[in-house]
């Protein structure tokens, strides 16, 4: 017997869109920004038009993760990213194992999804990561590189725009390797498309 449950509601479907599109275009125009030179190297986009569709991205990704913390905080949605510290390692291992072996087995999910819980424990905890520690840490850092007069000039003798660059750089490519992932296990649905699908109608779907 299928089962529904509304997990997903308007507003976190249009964040979610938005993050996605707005996340594609700040990696591309960043390839662009690292790997183009002087006689043109590996472009996507020009020089001048990396840097106006980053930082117009940007902007709007900032803008976007505020109604994404406001979104969580003021509605039901931000009690799915509580975690719960008792037996979380327990839990993370039963759910890796799970992954790496028992999905392939045919076993039932550890933690299926319901009402109270829309995350399984890698879930919960990589998205806790990534949303709320490597965001913020990649917003700050690069709005440290658009206004540099901001930054410290040296922190232990290396120059403090450096150390925001290599920060941004290096979080924005976790971040693209969570957003990777992200994609991947979004195909571990009953169907390859069950899960994509409910970021369109809202629902998640069970049989």
């Amino acid at each position: 017997m299928a089962t529904r449950v509304y997990l997903y509601p308007v507003w976190i479907r249009l964040w979610h869109s938005l993050n996605a599109l707005l996340f594609i275009i700040l990696i591309l125009t960043g390839i662009s920004l690292q790997y183009v030179t002087d006689e043109g190297g590996f472009v996507i986009f020009s020089f001048e038009s990396a840097i106006a569709w980053h930082n117009v991205a940007a902007f709007l990704l900032t803008a976007n993760y505020v109604v994404y913390v406001l979104g969580n905080w003021f509605t039901k949605n931000g009690k799915y990213y509580r975690v719960k510290k008792k037996k979380m390692t327990q839990r993370l291992i039963k759910q890796f194992r799970f992954y790496a072996y028992g999905m392939f087995k045919g076993e039932p999910h550890p933690f299926p999804v319901t009402e109270k819980r829309k995350f399984n424990p890698l879930q919960k905890m990589s998205y806790v990561l990534a949303m709320y520690v490597g965001m913020p840490v990649l917003i700050i850092s690069g709005f440290g590189l658009l206004f540099p007069e901001l930054l410290v000039g040296q922190f232990l003798g290396i120059s403090g725009l450096a150390i925001t660059d290599i920060l941004h750089i290096t979080t924005g490519f976790i971040l693209s390797v969570f957003m990777a992932v992200h994609i991947y296990t979004c195909t571990l649905g009953e169907k390859p498309g069950t899960l994509f699908k409910s970021m369109i109608n809202g629902y998640h779907e069970e049989h």
